[in-house]
């Protein structure tokens, strides 16, 4: 019987063992702790946006050039001599007056002839007068004959023309002595920085010889090349119009300003540019001096040199209501725009011109909307995207969702 109740139990062992392990695995299962949900994160592309801001806009037309003087002007000896003096001031780079002095010739030769001149207008004029005399009797004479008429020949008329002939030769003789005399003297023709120098004390001209070169200071002259469509943007085409020019004067940049005075009329056969000519009046500030001063001064320390290379930016028309976008921004004449539901937008823009690297756009986006600055590495119309966080009032910040408000962003530069 002991055997048989043995042998019950082992029969019964392993449901045991079984029940036990489920039970065991039930308790396990309750003690373990579920995971933790995680939120869903949004995979919205993350972009910057700036607000586009419409105003008032100046246009300009930019251009380059050379400074060059009006007038340049090579010397030339009138009369032939030796060179008896020459001005301080005349030497390469000095400032001289007009009217000035700057080398005079031998004119003891000179002065004899201006004499000679006179003496023989003296004698001419002496001759006429005894000619008018003589004229005077005869016609006094033949006032007492009746049956006779005189001859213009008899009342002395040849004679007297012959005599005023020979005043008004003598006259003239003396006009030209009087005048070579003064052209002995070579002067500045006007206000003039000295070029080159082409004498020395005892140097013969012969007439015609060069003397030197002078270059006028009272105005300056700078041609600029502007595109033909670029003048659109000038009123007038740009005569009477502002002009800013920039350059280096002594290794620090400088500004001066000039105005356009002309157009050249013609489009260049080779640049294909047309030409617009600037002027600045008194380019190397000088002092105008007194008639007894001796050379100009230069008043200041800001002058704008010929042959100096200048930037220059000319005043053109005034748009009332114009954006700046810059320019890589825009394509196939669209700009990327976050909508008011955080989709992206493509918006047909109207632009006027390229100015720098940025567009001039009047019309097909409005002030204030949200330009996307940041790329996008797959845009399709209409795909949601997300801001940069936007900070708490507490120093915080957490992802804005697709539907937040919109984050304050700083301006980037271009």
């Amino acid at each position: 019987m002991q055997l048989s109740k043995l042998k019950e139990k082992r029969v019964y062992l392993p449901f045991v063992i079984f029940a036990v392990c489920i039970a065991l695995f039930v308790v396990l299962k309750s003690m373990k702790k579920p995971p933790e949900e995680k939120t869903a994160e949004s995979v919205a592309p993350l972009v910057k946006v700036e607000p586009i801001s419409f105003q008032p806009l100046q246009l300009s037309v930019t251009s380059q050039g050379l400074v060059k003087p009006k007038f340049n002007t090579q010397l030339v000896a009138q009369v032939g001599g030796a060179v008896a003096f020459i001005a301080p001031e005349f030497v390469r780079g000095g400032f001289v007056k007009k009217g000035q002095v700057l080398a005079q010739i031998e004119d003891a030769d000179y002065q004899a002839l201006v004499l000679e001149a006179r003496a023989a207008l003296i004698s001419a004029r002496a001759s006429l007068q005894q000619e008018e005399a003589l004229g005077a009797v005869a016609r006094d004479e033949w006032s007492r004959i009746k049956n006779r008429k005189p001859t213009a020949l008899s009342l002395r008329e040849p004679q007297l023309a012959q005599e005023q002939a020979r005043v008004k030769a003598a006259e003239a003789a003396l006009a030209r002595a009087e005048k070579n005399l003064e052209r002995t003297r070579i002067r500045a023709p006007f206000h003039a920085l000295v070029e080159a120098r082409d004498i020395g004390l005892g140097t013969y001209l012969n007439p015609g010889a060069p003397v030197g070169q002078v270059l006028s200071v009272s105005e300056a002259e700078i041609r600029l090349p502007v595109a033909d469509n670029q003048l659109q943007f000038l009123e007038n085409q740009g005569v009477g119009t502002e002009v800013l020019l920039k350059g280096q004067l002594e290794g620090e940049a400088s500004e001066w300003v000039a105005k356009v005075i002309r157009t050249e009329g013609v489009i260049d056969d080779k640049s294909r540019m047309a030409y617009l000519v600037a002027q600045v009046l008194n380019p190397y500030g000088l002092a105008v001096p007194s008639e007894d001063d001796s050379a100009l001064d230069q008043e200041t320390h800001h002058p704008l040199r010929f042959g100096s290379y200048v930037r220059a930016e000319i005043q053109g028309i005034s748009l009332p209501k114009a954006a700046l976008i810059p320019r890589h921004l825009v394509t196939d004449g669209k700009v990327p725009v976050l909508s008011k539901d955080n989709t992206l937008q493509f918006k047909p823009v109207t632009t006027v011109r390229d100015q720098g690297v940025k567009v001039v756009v009047v019309d097909g986006v409005e002030d204030q909307d949200q330009l996307i600055v940041s790329a996008l590495q797959y845009p399709v119309e209409g795909m949601a995207l997300r801001l940069p966080a936007t900070k708490t009032a507490a120093g915080g910040s957490g992802d804005a969702e697709a539907g937040g408000a919109v984050a304050e962003l700083a301006n980037t530069s271009d």
